[in-house]
């Protein structure tokens, strides 16, 4: 157990953070917990946690405004738990550095599946490797090139760039924001019609059924996930 990951549960629901812990540790996870924003402040510096359950009302104020704090000083994901089911909580939370999204009442199961999720796309992203797989796809990420078994994809260098920020990201849920200013500059946050016509462009490359994408999945008012293990 010295070993495995550490997750820092923010949470003032003393019920929900016991089964948070209960289950986290029967997972094989080391767990801290914290009530409020000063004390997940304390924990998160003092112990670097792998992963941060972040609870959004908190006693001492509104746990969005953690998330920009622990940014400063911590790459763990930042998956949040919230009661508040408003896209615009999301969003808000995306935008602010936030990995995830889970609403309450929630399941442990999908919890912990974004948890693995996210730990693993932090895996991923320390060993980076020039190429990347999925599916039947092969993408050279350092010769700028895709392919499907043996058959080249041509990709423009925007659907391209697009691409690669996707890989760069896979398993988050990403706000059109965030993917518009990634790929196209902040001049350009309010062309959501950009996102989309290339997002279609690239389903129709990648996707076995554009129509019904198995990887390029779209959050609903939010923006898009890549999922390559799907």
């Amino acid at each position: 157990m010295t070993n495995a990951p550490l997750i820092l549960v923010v949470e003032d629901d003393v019920q929900i953070s016991r089964v948070l812990q209960t289950s986290l540790e029967g997972a094989g996870y080391r767990v801290a917990w914290a009530a409020t924003l000063g004390a997940a402040i304390g924990e998160a510096r003092s112990r670097q946690p792998d992963l941060v359950l972040l609870d959004l009302g908190l006693p001492d104020g509104d746990g969005l405004s953690l998330i920009p704090q622990l940014r400063e000083f911590s790459v763990a994901p930042i998956v949040v738990l919230s009661a508040r089911g408003r896209e615009e909580d999301k969003i808000r939370a995306l935008d602010l550095g936030a990995d995830d999204f889970v609403a309450k009442p929630f399941s442990i199961g999908e919890v912990q599946a974004r948890i693995r999720a996210g730990l693993r796309r932090q895996r991923q992203a320390t060993y980076a490797e020039p190429i990347f797989r999925f599916g039947n796809l092969r993408v050279d990420l350092e010769g700028r090139s895709l392919r499907r078994n043996d058959e080249e994809i041509h990709l423009t260098p925007t659907e391209f760039k697009l691409l690669l920020t996707l890989i760069e990201h896979r398993g988050k849920a990403m706000t059109q924001r965030f993917l518009l200013n990634a790929v196209w500059g902040p001049q350009s946050l309010d062309q959501a019609q950009y996102l989309r016509v290339y997002m279609a462009q690239l389903r129709r490359k990648i996707e076995a059924d554009p129509a019904r994408p198995r990887y390029l999945k779209t959050e609903t008012g939010v923006g898009y996930r890549f999922v390559p293990e799907d």
